[in-house]
């Protein structure tokens, strides 16, 4: 939904489940844990261009999306993932 695909972790790595996924000058590597809880409040933020495009792929996919004005010169909105993860989308204000 967000343009990441799946990329092969090395053999190490590979054997301790998880994925890494790829796209858009973005890396993220997400483990398994047992007694999975999703992060609600501890999230990453991904600086991105086109904040608009973006939620609008969160939003067609039937997720919520929070726009807020709480950061001087960016402009960000709040999602979440599959699972339940907090997401942030960060994108500088015009003229910031």
């Amino acid at each position: 939904m967000l343009g990441l695909a799946e990329v092969q972790k090395p053999p190490g790595p590979a054997g301790r489940g998880g994925c890494w996924l790829r796209g858009h000058g973005i890396e993220s590597h997400l483990g398994v844990e047992e007694h999975f809880r999703p992060a609600r409040k501890a999230h990453p933020g991904l600086l991105v261009a086109g904040i608009d495009a973006w939620a609008g792929r969160l939003r067609d996919a039937g997720y919520p999306v929070r726009f807020d004005d709480e950061f001087p010169g960016m402009r960000r909105f709040y999602g979440q993932d599959p699972h339940g993860n907090r997401l942030e989308f960060l994108e500088p204000a015009c003229g910031a």
